[in-house]
């Protein structure tokens, strides 16, 4: 049965390309903007850390191609071309799972706010109103720190875009000198990425936490 529910979601998706008709669709289901909203915070706190590891994998990958003497410079390219197009693969999931938190957020505090005036008891509302503010700002806080993550993926990819370009050009034991004069910025450009990804994965969790501790 549930399937079926399932098949008849995508299908509306599809067809409308609503946001808003998706939502509803779901919470047909007993799957709420709230539990929407989890689920893709979690999306986004994972796309984050496989960010970071591919990151990681594309300096390793620059610092085996600055220690070469003479081996085959068209083969080191294309091995460090690759790192590059997995990194800017990465950036664009990271980026793209931080806008679908961000939509459902955005939703779902329309609906908090506008049911707020359908309230009849006014200690009821009252409490409502605290623990709205209350959780925007804390979703504030996370999604800051979730785009200052995407924010510093900018310079590493200018970085490498770069240093793949040059290799590509100059295939010789110059250019391989020229990239490790480049290699400690970009070292030092992923460790600050890195460790902004580690805040905002942590600001993730703990949004999490408390969403569904409320």
């Amino acid at each position: 049965m549930y399937n079926l529910h399932y098949l008849l979601i995508f299908a509306l998706l599809v067809l409308s390309g609503c946001a808003s008709t998706y939502y509803d669709a779901m919470e047909k289901v007993g799957y709420h903007k709230r539990d929407i909203l989890v689920d893709r915070v979690e999306s986004a706190r994972d796309a984050q850390s496989e960010a970071q590891d591919q990151f990681r994998s594309a300096l390793d990958q620059f610092a085996s191609v600055i220690e070469l003497e003479n081996t085959d410079l068209k083969s080191a390219y294309e091995r460090l071309n690759g790192e590059f197009e997995a990194s800017e693969a990465a950036a664009q999931a990271v980026s793209s799972r931080i806008d679908k938190v961000e939509s459902v957020a955005d939703a779902l505090f329309d609906e908090w706010q506008e049911e707020l005036e359908l309230y009849q008891n006014q200690n009821l509302k009252t409490a409502s109103t605290r623990k709205l503010k209350a959780t925007k700002r804390h979703y504030g806080e996370m999604l800051s720190s979730m785009r200052k993550a995407e924010q510093s993926m900018q310079p590493v990819l200018s970085s490498l875009r770069d240093n793949t370009l040059f290799l590509k050009h100059n295939l010789n034991a110059q250019a391989i000198g020229s990239l490790r004069g480049e290699f400690t910025n970009l070292r030092s450009d992923i460790g600050r990425l890195i460790n902004r990804m580690n805040q905002s994965i942590e600001e993730s969790n703990r949004f999490i936490q408390r969403l569904q501790n409320s």
